[in-house]
């Protein structure tokens, strides 16, 4: 690599880290939007599972074809400089992390982007060429006006074969109508084998505590390996490589189990607000572990996600500012932004899924301590993510509060 591609890389992989705190700042929005609910039920399912990736590619997407103050407050939510930046970010992503990895022996990855407007617009020539050439999407010319709900089937059937069939509906019935002029996706698929994968024989029910003070018994994961752990204060990071092949790509899962059995929302609220602390807390080398439990889990979560990103400050692309996306010049609002996610953690290793979809109309002090062994029990409620350790890009990230929840 020469040093012209390596300033670059360099460049982009620091920009990627600044989308790790945005990625956490929307955890914790996310994570306090369902579980700080004043009638949350303990009862209920209140994991959580989000593309931070998917989310960030639409909102980048809705950049590329707005103006003025809009634009601007896109551009400073994703940490950009400029709409040239993000896009030559965003298409290194597309291109690079989010290629798939399994003719190689590593993981499967697919990403898709996908456009639909009434036949009675056109793309302007500039947007259209960015979302041909930055972020490989296909345009298809509907009638939205007169057959809402066919369209809105045909993009439920798009998401669920780019997702492999695991996310099945993406657009609830109704929501899009002959107002709506223009709807843009993107879809994430994921599915990695674990570099040592786990002995089923092995995994056994145990306590689980949960965030009410309560537990549960549920089937946790265990291995005599040794593994990628860190110590920190008042957390412990884990990170399980998965199996790579001749991919050039490093992807792993992070679980970040905070000390005290109630933590989650004390780490989260740590992570959100000090810039590159996901980042600077990762295990480079293996320990021994004297005891390792993991759980098995999956989660389906999805949400609107409009009135979380109004309350993080993104409000203009609500109102007004989306002049750059169609020639006759109307005036286009993102209305809603729908997110659905799925993930599924085994002794194999991880299939997760996520779906974006945008409707247009009229404290992390790096503490660390050294032991020669030490214990990794995932026995509460933890912070989870999926992260490309070549450009620090963070494909999947959760919270897992009960493990019998589904």
């Amino acid at each position: 690599m020469d040093f012209s591609s390596q300033f670059n890389f360099m460049h982009r992989r620091a920009l990627l880290q600044k989308q790790s705190h945005v990625s956490s700042i929307l955890a914790k929005h996310l994570f306090f939007n369902n579980y700080g609910k004043p009638d949350y039920d303990p009862s209920k399912n209140a994991n959580m599972v989000f593309s931070p990736l998917s989310i960030q590619i639409v909102l980048g997407l809705i950049a590329s074809g707005s103006s003025g103050a809009t634009l601007d407050q896109l551009l400073s939510f994703l940490k950009f400089n400029s709409v040239e930046e993000l896009n030559s970010v965003y298409a290194r992503v597309i291109a690079d992390v989010l290629a798939d990895g399994s003719p190689m022996g590593g993981p499967r990855l697919s990403v898709a982007n996908g456009a639909w407007i009434d036949q009675t617009l056109s793309f302007k020539h500039s947007f259209k060429q960015v979302m041909d050439n930055v972020y490989k999407a296909t345009a298809a010319s509907v009638d939205i006006r007169y057959k809402a709900d066919e369209v809105a089937a045909e993009v439920n059937k798009w998401a669920k074969e780019k997702t492999n069939g695991l996310i099945k509906q993406i657009l609830p019935p109704g929501v899009v109508t002959g107002g709506t002029q223009l709807i843009l996706a993107n879809a994430l698929y994921f599915k990695g084998a674990w570099n040592e994968k786990f002995d089923a024989s092995d995994t056994k029910d145990h306590e689980f505590h949960l965030l009410n003070g309560g537990s549960v018994q549920a089937p946790l994961m265990t291995s005599r390996k040794w593994q990628y752990v860190k110590v920190f204060n008042g957390f412990k990071v884990l990170k399980l490589p998965y199996k790579q092949g001749e991919d050039k790509r490093f992807l792993s899962m992070y679980m970040l189990l905070p000390d005290a059995r109630d933590g989650l929302p004390a780490l989260l609220e740590k992570i959100s607000s000090e810039p590159g602390c996901l980042d600077q807390h990762i295990p480079l080398t293996k320990v021994r572990v004297r005891k390792f439990l993991i759980p098995k889990f999956n989660i389906s979560f999805g949400l609107e996600a409009s009135n979380v990103l109004k309350g993080l400050g993104l409000t203009l692309p609500f109102t007004a500012g989306l002049t750059e996306m169609v020639g006759e010049n109307l005036p286009l609002v993102v209305t809603h932004v729908f997110h659905k996610s799925f993930i599924e953690v085994n002794e194999e290793g991880t299939e997760a899924a996520a779906v974006t979809v945008a409707l247009n109309t009229f404290g992390c002090s790096l503490t660390m301590f050294n032991e020669e062994e030490i214990d990794f029990v995932a026995d509460h409620p933890f912070l989870f993510l999926v992260k490309d350790e070549t450009a620090g890009a963070i494909l999947f990230m959760g919270t897992l509060l009960n493990p019998l929840d589904v």
